[in-house]
Parts: C-alpha cells; sequence; structure tokens
C-alpha cells in the first residue's frame, strides 16, 4: 500500500531553520506531484507548496514564498521543504501528499490522492 512518512519536525526559535522530508513507498514516485500542506490549531489545512514530477515547477504559497524550498529525489522516493527564517505563524502540523495528475500543479487539498500522518513544525518567539 502507499505510505508517505514526514519527518523533521520539531521546536526552533523564530529565525531558525528547518528541513522536512517525506519518503514515499508504494507508488511510482516520479509520476506523482507532491505537495506540502500544513495546518495550525483551529485552523482549516492550507496549501504550502508543491513540485512537479521532474522538480522542474514549483509552486508556493504567498506567505511562505522567499523563505520555503521544495525538492524532490526521485531516486530516494522523496519530497523535502526547507524551510528557513521561521516565524511564530509558521507552527502547523505539515503534511505531505502525492498527487496523480497529468499536468499542471494544485493548491487544492481535494486534488491529492494520498497523504501523510504529518509531523509537528512549532516556532516560539
Amino acid at each position: 500500500q502507499v505510505q508517505l512518512v514526514e519527518s523533521g519536525g520539531g521546536l526552533v526559535q523564530a529565525g531558525n531553520s528547518l528541513r522536512l522530508s517525506c519518503a514515499a513507498s508504494g507508488l511510482a514516485f516520479g509520476t506523482y506531484v507532491m505537495g506540502w500542506f500544513r495546518q495550525a490549531p483551529g485552523k482549516e489545512r492550507e496549501f504550502v507548496s508543491a513540485i512537479s514530477w521532474s522538480g522542474g515547477t514549483k509552486l508556493y504559497a504567498d506567505s511562505v514564498k522567499g523563505r520555503f524550498t521544495i525538492s524532490r529525489d526521485n531516486a530516494k522516493n522523496t519530497v523535502y521543504l526547507q524551510m528557513n527564517n521561521l516565524k511564530p505563524a509558521d507552527t502547523a502540523v505539515y503534511y505531505c501528499a502525492a498527487d496523480r495528475r497529468d499536468y499542471g500543479l494544485s493548491r487544492s487539498q481535494y486534488e491529492y490522492n494520498y497523504w501523510g500522518q504529518g509531523t509537528q513544525v512549532t516556532v516560539s518567539s
């Protein structure tokens, strides 16, 4: 079965960095768009970033543009989210997701077929 396993979350001070990883198994990783979403307490899940099959196209939410970088290594079936200059507003559970689409990137969580269990990121001020 398909599994997406996130890692790399933790507690950091504002201004610091974290790198999240998401290891995928049970799917043809190189044919899936991969995305990162996050959900803060009391809020809806929101789009953070997405990356195309090849890694050549990337999409970011305005709130993280210039601070976060998404990347993927198809040989390792892994997608990453490098998060720099973290802010308390970035505190959330971060989820990776896989989208089997033929073209384009989606910001909608409803377009994604598979989800990981999430990893907590807490940024203190």
